[in-house]
């Protein structure tokens, strides 16, 4: 890592997700209340996932579906347990804001390639896995540029890219993207990945 996404990016994201966390307490507890009467007193996602140079860490999200099931013990498709409050969330991203805990912990930043599940990381190739040279992001290049809109494979390559090109004007530029995508509502994700199918692996000489 270079001086800037060392020292400069970590104390940017510690000091914005401190300030952060403080200014939105009042929704993030109404949010838990809300979550919680929904979900059964259970208003967080907890899921593993892979962060720089594959080190695991546990990923914090709002709960935004109900984890009721059918006769036979199986869960209901996901726009059935889709509950009114985890609706509105997505809708705004607001399932997202549990992260800045991450962000504050340094398993996370603010602008990176999203952290995805272990199981993928013996699928990359060659190029993919230099996605994870750098601490992923709630947001990134991919997700201002398609998010699930593109394939598996498109999305690495502007992982890639932002790896090979971190600096604080690309910082600034997906940052500025994110704020006009979350208020258009734009390509919203699930809190489980359902939204894409899952990524099996890419041939060397398709890349």
């Amino acid at each position: 890592m270079n001086f800037y996404s060392s020292f400069i990016k970590r104390m940017f994201d510690f000091l914005t997700s401190l300030i952060g966390i403080i200014i939105i307490s009042p929704l993030l507890l109404i949010l838990i209340v809300l979550l919680s009467i929904y979900n059964d007193g259970k208003p967080f996602f907890y899921q593993e996932r892979t962060g720089i140079k594959g080190q695991i860490f546990t990923i914090i999200k709002f709960k935004t579906m109900n984890d009721k099931k059918d006769k036979d013990g199986n869960l209901l498709p996901d726009e059935k347990r889709l509950t009114p409050v985890g609706n509105f969330c997505r809708k705004f991203s607001l399932d997202e804001l549990p992260q800045l805990f991450n962000i504050l912990k340094g398993d996370m930043s603010l602008i990176g390639p999203r952290p995805l599940l272990p199981k993928y990381v013996p699928r990359y190739n060659k190029e993919q896995i230099k996605r994870l040279d750098v601490i992923p992001g709630i947001t990134g290049w991919a997700q201002v540029n398609g998010r699930n809109a593109i394939s598996w494979e498109e999305k690495f390559k502007y992982d890639v890219y932002y790896v090979k090109n971190q600096s604080f004007a690309l910082d600034a530029k997906i940052f500025v993207h994110t704020i006009i995508n979350v208020l258009n509502k734009k390509d919203i994700n699930t809190e489980d990945g359902s939204a894409m199918p899952e990524f099996m692996g890419t041939e060397e000489n398709s890349t």
